[in-house]
């Protein structure tokens, strides 16, 4: 196991030791959080390093860094979202810890990429694990949320899966997109959407916020398609162009 592997276990296991305490203790105690929602939360845990260290192993990373650090932390408080909304579903969870939760692992969204540029520690494999943690946020308070507002909610926690899906059946599908800010604008409408909606705001007034941010997630997840699909156009044009002139060029006789 390299060095960074460890780092990456190190700062998973510290979080669990200091978030997972913290969350008992302001619930009024282990009891008062169902056993579902701790299960959960330890079950994300181990996964997300898992699948964490592989991506460092594949990227040849040396360094975890500090941003990578701030990731974990938000990392981790998503998987104890996770577990409440996962409990909820069996029984009551404390709706308050819920959204005390769900403030700071929106918050914390902005401080890790402002650490990677004053650390000048950015990388790609950084910025892959802010996005699925993202993703994954927003899938359970989307589930959370659905059974007050409907099941279309659901469509803002499963964009980003779907699009990954096609990418697995169309190879074209997974070109690197251009960097755009309004993605993390959109992200973090949707995530504060779905936190109103957590927190009890009325109805009518959550369905807006939700619908409004739905409909910027489709606009950006759109335009990434539209562009996925002119850039294949625009490939497969200037190949058929080369194979033209190649044919034109070859000797006959």
């Amino acid at each position: 196991m390299r060095t960074v592997q460890r780092e990456a276990i190190g700062w998973a296991a510290l979080w669990g030791i200091l978030v997972l305490p913290l969350a008992a203790l302001a619930a009024g105690g282990v009891s008062s959080v169902p056993m579902t929602a701790w299960l959960t939360a330890v079950a994300y845990l181990v996964v997300t390093t898992l699948l964490l260290m592989r991506g460092l192993r594949r990227h040849g990373a040396v360094h975890f860094g500090p941003a990578n650090a701030v990731t974990s932390l938000r990392s981790t408080i998503v998987g104890l979202i996770a577990g409440l909304v996962v409990a909820s579903f069996v029984a009551p969870v404390p709706v308050s810890l819920l959204v005390g939760l769900t403030v700071p692992a929106l918050a914390l969204d902005a401080v890790d990429g402002w650490v990677a540029r004053r650390t000048r520690s950015t990388s790609e494999l950084g910025a892959r694990f802010d996005m699925e943690v993202d993703a994954f946020l927003l899938l359970v308070l989307s589930t959370y949320v659905a059974r007050d507002l409907g099941l279309w909610v659901l469509t803002i926690g499963l964009l980003r899966y779907a699009f990954v899906a096609v990418g697995w059946m169309l190879p074209w599908f997974r070109a690197r997109l251009p960097y755009r800010y309004w993605r993390k604008v959109v992200t973090a409408v949707a995530g504060i959407a779905l936190a109103l909606a957590v927190a009890g705001a009325p109805v009518p007034v959550a369905a807006v916020a939700v619908g409004v941010a739905l409909a910027l997630l489709l606009e950006s997840f759109g335009r990434d398609v539209v562009w996925l699909v002119r850039r294949r156009a625009a490939t497969t044009s200037v190949l058929r162009s080369a194979m033209m002139e190649t044919s034109r060029r070859r000797p006959r006789g």
